[in-house]
């Protein structure tokens, strides 16, 4: 398959194409810049790839969860692309590519958390088997304290940059986390692997019906966990 994968929901603004088995990807880490940077960054890729947007048979968007302006960038511009040249689109999870970046070399479990703010993460666990990355728990909001699930896993990595900005997080589960990764944020080939798999199992969905995983509903309440 022909793919464009597209993520802005972090500060990372990510895009990759996929022709056969030939990635093209461009990933900038910039924040508050995605608006000026991602439609150059398609055009470069698709340019670099040879490939026009008629050639492609769909669209991967990394829908988050992150952030709320972010999300909306990408998904926009997703569907602005997807409309005009008749495709669609597959919504994948940014985080759960972060977390096949992750175990593209390892085994085990990967905590990924992404910054919530008002003192909360973006959590999701995943791990992998012969069918390719599984969501071991469903992605939500997660205060900055002990993960409950954490303390009946072996061998499992934390990952996404939650862990760096909120420190406290960190230290409420140390004892059960193998090790913390340096993959922060989504990145564009992953994306198109999960994307791959998304088209094969049927879930692309119209332009239209794309609907941006926001997680959470009220950004205005305050902050539950005082951070230190």
């Amino acid at each position: 398959m022909k793919l464009l994968a597209l993520d802005t929901s972090s500060v990372a603004c990510t895009v990759a194409v996929q022709v056969g088995d030939e990635v093209t990807e461009q990933h900038e880490e910039r924040p508050r810049e995605h608006t000026r940077l991602l439609m150059p960054m398609i055009h470069a890729v698709l340019d670099t790839a040879e490939v026009g947007l008629s050639d492609l048979d769909g669209i991967v968007l990394g829908n988050g969860p992150g952030s709320f302006i972010g999300m909306r960038i990408a998904a926009s511009v997703a569907q602005g692309l997807a409309h005009g040249a008749n495709l669609n689109i597959a919504p994948v999870s940014s985080m759960a590519a972060i977390a096949a970046e992750v175990l593209s070399n390892r085994s085990g479990s990967v905590a990924v958390a992404q910054d919530a703010h008002m003192s909360e993460v973006y959590l999701g666990i995943y791990g992998k088997d012969d069918g390719g990355l599984t969501e071991n728990i469903p992605e939500r909001l997660q205060a900055c304290e002990a993960i409950a699930e954490l303390a009946n896993m072996d061998d499992c990595i934390a990952a996404g940059f939650g862990w760096q900005r909120f420190p406290v997080l960190l230290e409420a589960n140390r004892a059960f986390l193998q090790d913390v990764s340096e993959v922060w944020y989504p990145h564009g080939r992953y994306l198109l692997e999960l994307g791959m798999s998304a088209f094969e199992r049927g879930e692309a969905v119209s332009a239209a019906d794309v609907v941006p995983a926001y997680l959470r509903q009220k950004v205005a309440e305050k902050p539950k966990v005082p951070l230190r």
